[in-house]
């Protein structure tokens, strides 16, 4: 099972081209600073606006420099199943450990459509988790369609990011308990594993991953007292972060610390001053910034 905090790894950007120096530096400081793994080429990895090419050129790199230390997460979603299917299969050929799969997005499938779609990218044969995201998708997987691709020897689990906590136990009970559940809500991370939950791929880990990893080592420790404590150091930087796309805020509070720069690429812009303001005094509740 894939447990704990799972950055969803930003990409980045050098005047226009991804910043292929700085994204080893980030999986080798990301390593380092206790990160649990890593899924390039998410949401957060501006996967929209990369070509295919970048796309495929980044897990390669991603895997490459992570080098077994933790597990991959290649990202491999479109509304477009042979699409999805070419990404999977390249994931797989990168060496990537699985692949975070959306459910189609703007063309609204049926459950029937998303069971056939899951159903072609698990065939690849490399471990699937579902991302299930029905404010960006328009679309909501049940807890019945999960239940029934959680059947499928590849299909390992779910990034839930649909906000309702009463999902965690719902599909514990109708999946299984070995279906890997892991939040795609930072704000709502220590309540999911308190559901049940095992993990979180996290936007905000990109920005604190130290605290990010601990606060999950915690709550799957049982210890929910060291939990709370971190939630509260980290609440005002999840606020802060998602004020804007939250891509944009990771970008910007890893350019405050010399990670990377804060370079977006269009139809996304650069964090207005106020929310630049609100970044910098969430870093600094949290420890981050002096």
């Amino acid at each position: 099972m894939f447990k704990g905090s799972f950055v969803a790894l930003v990409t980045p950007f050098r005047d226009g081209k991804v910043d292929v120096d700085t994204l080893r530096k980030l999986v080798d400081w990301h390593v380092e600073q206790g990160t649990h793994g890593l899924v390039p080429v998410g949401t957060t990895g501006e996967s929209p606006t990369l070509t295919h090419d970048e796309h495929d050129s980044v897990v390669r790199i991603v895997v490459d420099q992570t080098a077994g230390r933790i597990p991959v997460i290649a990202g491999a979603g479109s509304n477009n199943t042979a699409e999805t299917v070419r990404l999977v299969r390249a994931a797989k050929e990168s060496g990537a450990d699985a692949a975070l799969v959306v459910t189609p997005y703007y063309n609204k499938p049926t459950q029937a459509g998303l069971i056939a779609h899951f159903t072609a990218a698990a065939d690849c044969g490399l471990p699937i988790i579902i991302y299930n995201i029905p404010g960006r998708s328009a679309v909501d997987m049940s807890v019945a369609t999960m239940a029934a691709l959680s059947q499928h020897p590849m299909i390992a689990g779910v990034k839930d990011a649909t906000g309702d906590l009463s999902r965690v136990p719902k599909t514990r009970m109708t999946a299984g308990p070995d279906f890997c559940q892991l939040s795609g809500e930072d704000a709502t991370a220590l309540g999911f594993n308190a559901h049940g939950g095992v993990g979180c791929i996290s936007v905000t880990a990109n920005v604190a991953p130290a605290l990010c990893a601990q606060m999950q080592e915690a709550t799957l420790a049982g210890d929910f007292a060291t939990a709370l404590q971190i939630t509260d150091r980290l609440m005002p930087l999840h606020e802060a972060i998602f004020t804007e796309p939250g891509l944009v805020g990771a970008k910007f509070g890893m350019s405050e610390l010399g990670l990377c720069a804060d370079e977006v690429r269009s139809p996304l812009v650069g964090l207005t001053d106020d929310t630049k303001d609100k970044m910098r005094a969430a870093m600094r509740h949290a420890g981050l910034l002096n």
